[in-house]
Parts: structure tokens; sequence; C-alpha cells
């Protein structure tokens, strides 16, 4: 459905959160937290039909009961009444829904039952879906901070989009530490409804974004995947950390969100084609995510080593050769320009090798060249 509906979830002027609790260690106590906290500026409806009041809020039994307009539902409890809660927001008018709950098509035979029949409801209605089994969603230009994270991240101008709450959480644990700020920060989940095409889409329009960083087991409806990231990537840098990679990668990640992981090398080409960098490990991912958010955007392909040490720069120049980039030759002026800098024995060539007893100034020297 594209981006239809999901500013319902991004920036909703009202929510409700069915499974809302004050019992701490509870994923319905986290959410109300967080979104507390995060001073979040519109309307909040706690839905717990074993309370009359939560957080000094007046509480619903059902969403049916609310008799203000609902933007985004947020669903902490078991999946097993999402279904019908689906419906409920669906009469109620609501726009999207956040499903926190595990318990899907992950789960075996009985899980993707309950999936198709959250399923029959989102495609007879338009309501849109961010989930199961997700940790939340957050957006800090809307002070929303609708999961059950521990934190709120800083703002920034990166996307997190993130199959896996486990990695959202050690990305945001560390972001936190290194003062990495972003912009959105997505669990999909299970990605029911609302996948990898729909958020390239909807977020790479937003001004706020200046790249997109994820964590993929797997891919649906990929035409509109491929179109959205080669629209986006060529004016967003995009990188994906895509995990599976193995026969036996590929079945944990479908124990993990009932993902069909699919041949390497077909991910591979269609990321290559959409313009989106490939990272294999999580620490190459983080590295990314801090590179992209600490340093200005490259305005050309033309990439420079500079070292102090020759064997390394060699070494650097082995591994680029393995993403098919090769160092760009320096121009006579840019030589000049190092040679009035650096001393008279340094490389003279890329990559710049400043010798062995350079100092932080000559380092600085060599960059601002």
């Amino acid at each position: 459905m594209g981006v239809d509906n999901l500013d319902k979830i991004f920036q909703p002027k009202s929510i409700a959160v069915i499974g809302a609790s004050e019992k701490k260690d509870s994923v319905g106590f986290d959410i109300m937290r967080n979104l507390m906290n995060g001073k979040y500026p519109g309307s909040i409806y706690p839905v717990n039909p074993s309370s009359k009041t939560l957080w000094g809020l007046k509480t619903y039994s059902s969403v049916t009961e609310i008799n203000s307009m609902v933007d985004l539902a947020v669903i902490a409890v078991p999946i097993v009444f999402t279904p019908k809660i689906i419906n409920e927001c669906v009469k109620s008018g609501i726009g999207g829904a956040v499903i926190i709950s595990a318990g899907g098509k992950e789960t075996g035979q009985k899980g993707k039952e309950i999936e198709n029949a959250i399923k029959k409801e989102v495609e007879s209605s338009g309501i849109r879906v961010i989930g199961p089994n997700c940790l939340g969603i957050v957006c800090t230009k809307s002070n929303l901070n609708a999961s059950f994270a521990g934190q709120m991240p800083i703002t920034g101008k990166m996307a997190f989009i993130s199959q896996s709450g486990a990695i959202c959480s050690s990305i945001l644990d560390l972001s936190i530490k290194e003062q990495i700020g972003f912009s959105y920060f997505v669990s999909v989940g299970s990605m029911l409804d609302v996948d990898f095409g729909d958020m390239i889409d909807f977020i790479g329009q937003d001004p706020n974004v200046g790249s997109i960083v994820m964590y993929v087991e797997n891919l649906t409806n990929i035409r509109y995947f491929m179109s959205a990231a080669r629209a986006v990537s060529r004016i967003k840098p995009i990188i994906a950390l895509k995990s599976g990679r193995t026969s036996a990668g590929a079945a944990a990640a479908a124990s993990h969100t009932g993902a069909l992981a699919g041949e390497d090398d077909i991910y591979d080409a269609a990321f290559k084609r959409a313009g989106i960098v490939r990272v294999k490990t999580f620490e190459e991912l983080f590295d990314c995510a801090e590179l992209l958010a600490k340093n200005p955007h490259p305005s050309g392909p033309g990439l420079a080593i500079i070292t102090n040490a020759g064997g390394l720069g060699v070494m650097a120049v082995d591994a680029l050769s393995d993403y098919g980039i090769e160092p760009v030759a320096l121009s006579s002026e840019t030589i000049q320009k190092l040679d009035k800098e650096l001393p008279s024995y340094w490389s003279h060539s890329n990559p710049i090798d400043l010798i062995g007893d350079a100092d932080h100034e000559r380092y600085l020297n060599a960059v601002k060249i």
C-alpha cells in the first residue's frame, strides 16, 4: 500500500495504548513510560479492561469506547487477541497500528493463522500495521517513542530500520554512548504489512532524514523495494546489513521472524542495482552509521587514503578492491599543495603515506587539502 496512512503512525495526534499497565517490567508499562517521559504532545488513551485509570489518565476497556479520534494504536497484548483488536481499530477509524506482540508466523502454523486473520483485516480496511514481533517505533521530530526500548534516541538525521528488536536495542545503546542521533528508529518485525520498501519510500521524502541504515533478514515486494531504494539512494546513502547469508543463517532467520531469507547472491545483486551499500558485520554497520552521522556526505566517488604506514595503505587498497573501488589519482594541483605541507619524502601518490613520524598536525594538513 506504499506510504498511505504512514503519517498516522509516525506523526500521530493521538495514541491508544492497548495493554497499558503500571506494572513494572511489563511491555505495557515501558510503552507508557516512554510516551510520557518523551513528552509526546498528543493525547494518550490507555486501554486495559482491568483498570479505570492508569498513569493519571482515564483508561478504557476497548478502543471502541474512546469518543475522540485516534490516529495510532500500539498493541501490547498476547497476539491471539490481536485480530479482534485490529477489527475494533478499523471500526473506530484508527489509521495505523504497531503490534508489539510476538507469537506469529515465526512460531508455526497456529501463528501463521493468527497473522493471516490480522492481514485479512488490514487488506480490507486500509489500516497500516507495523509488526508484529517488534520493539516499536521512534520518531524524534514528533517526540514519539512508541516502543519498549530502554532509552530515547538522540535527535539526528539518520533513520534506522531493523527486523530485529535486539539489534535495535544494541544500536540504540551504542548510539547514545557515541552521541549518534536519529530521526527515525523503526523495528518492523515480521512485516505483516509495512515493509522495507514502504519505509524507504516514506522516510526518503522527509528532509529530516539524511541517510538510512538497515538490518535486513528478508525482503517482501521486491519490485517496490527496488524502485523506492533506487530513487532514494541517488540523494541519500542507504547502508544494509543482510543476515541469513548461509543456509544455516537462513534457517535461523526463519525461526526468528518467519523470514524466508532467499539466495544471498540475489540479494547482493539487488542491493548493488538499487545503490545500497552492503556491510557484512554488526561492527561495520555501526561504523558506517557513525560515519554518516558525524561527517559530511561525499560529493563524489573519489577516495583518498591517508596513512603513516605504507603496508597499511596497501591493505586498505586491497580492501577497497573487494568492493570495486580504487583510490583516485591525485591531481598535480593536489600534489603541489601537499608538497608545501608535508616532508619531501611523502609518497607523492594515493595512498598518501605521511611516514611513521607523522604527528596530528601533519594529518590535519593533509585532510584539509
